[in-house]
C-alpha cells in the first residue's frame, strides 16, 4: 500500500514578483541629500585641517581660533541642510 503525500508548493523569493514600494517604505534620502552630506563632511574636515595648520603655540592664532571653527560650523550647517532638505519630485 503506497500512500501519496502532498507537498505544499514552496514560495521562491527570487521568482515571485516583488510588491511595489510605497512612499512610506522608500529611501529616506535622495541622491542630492547624500551629495550635500558629502560636501558637509568634507567642509568639516577642511575646518579641522585649517585648525591643525595654525603655527601659533596651542593653536591660539587666527587660523586656530577664528577661521577653522567658522569653517567647521559652516560644515555642520550644510549637514543640517542635507538632512532636512526635501527631494524634488
Amino acid at each position: 500500500m503506497a500512500t501519496e503525500t502532498k507537498v505544499a508548493p514552496s514560495v521562491n523569493p527570487y521568482t515571485t514578483p516583488a510588491t511595489p514600494v510605497s512612499p512610506a517604505q522608500a529611501m529616506p534620502f535622495h541622491r542630492s541629500n547624500y551629495l550635500w552630506m558629502i560636501i558637509g563632511v568634507v567642509t568639516i574636515l577642511v575646518g579641522f585641517l585649517i585648525m591643525n595648520m595654525d603655527k601659533e603655540p596651542f593653536g591660539f592664532g587666527f587660523m586656530g581660533l577664528t577661521l577653522g571653527p567658522l569653517v567647521v560650523v559652516v560644515g555642520y550647517i550644510i549637514e543640517f541642510y542635507a538632512i532636512l532638505q526635501k527631494p524634488k519630485a
